[in-house]
């Protein structure tokens, strides 16, 4: 047996979404305006449809969809340079937007992120499988800060709480001292910093870029936190244009 399940969501405006997903790679399978705005899009095997509603208001949406894929990574990059070909930078704050791929400890470590488009709508993509941990992240994943950032993490992308999620890394990371694992720092304060972005804190996300760019690390270290460190990269675009 085969079955498929394809949401409907709403948007405002079906040739907005259309847009929006055409530079993330969708082809439209279906437009119309009549009876009713209706639009369906299709990327390989993720099928997304939507109904347009006038007066639809994208802040007030609880539109939202779970999409299962082999390699979120990939998936996002795939994203990314297609957003980056439209606007030479990620789209972090408001809607549309777009998350990183993090592991979150409230879906069995899968690693996810998730676009939201400009309907509202929160399409969070997951890898289907867990990977399996580093053979040498035992102790930095079971110390404070640590658990901190999963906690973080949870409320600021499962959530959208980012409010609290900040609130739990200000004060972990007062408290983080010398004995903190490097790589629990860094990737602790990139993600601060992009919480502050989301808030339009541009001044204290570009004090924690400021941190991470001076802290040390070695290749390995380097290798460890290629992610977040590209993600640093991505934020220092969206912050430094605003308070220069």
């Amino acid at each position: 047996m085969h079955e498929t399940v394809i949401p409907i969501l709403p948007c405002r405006d079906i040739d907005e979404i259309a847009a929006f997903y055409g530079m993330l790679g969708f082809d439209t399978t279906h437009h119309q305006t009549r009876p009713n705005p209706y639009l369906a899009l299709r990327r390989d095997g993720i099928e997304l449809h939507f109904a347009g509603i006038s007066g639809f208001d994208p802040e007030q949406s609880y539109g939202s969809c779970i999409v299962a894929v082999d390699d979120t990574t990939r998936l996002f990059e795939d994203f990314a340079a297609g957003m980056r070909a439209a606007h030479g930078k990620l789209l972090l704050t408001g809607i549309p937007r777009i998350t990183r791929p993090r592991k979150r400890k409230n879906t069995g470590d899968l690693a996810g992120f998730t676009v939201v488009d400009p309907g509202g709508n929160w399409i969070r993509i997951f890898r289907s499988q867990a990977e399996p941990a580093p053979a040498d992240a035992s102790d930095e994943a079971s110390g404070p800060l640590a658990r901190a950032l999963e906690n973080a993490i949870v409320q600021g992308e499962a959530r959208g709480d980012t409010r609290q999620a900040a609130k739990i890394l200000d004060g972990n990371l007062a408290r983080a001292g010398d004995l903190t694992p490097v790589i629990t720092l860094v990737e602790a304060l990139v993600y601060r910093a992009e919480l502050a972005v989301r808030l339009g804190d541009l001044d204290t996300a570009e004090r924690l870029l400021a941190r991470v760019a001076d802290t040390t690390l070695d290749d390995s270290q380097r290798e460890r936190l290629s992610d977040a460190l590209a993600n640093a990269a991505d934020l220092e675009l969206a912050v430094r244009p605003a308070v220069r």
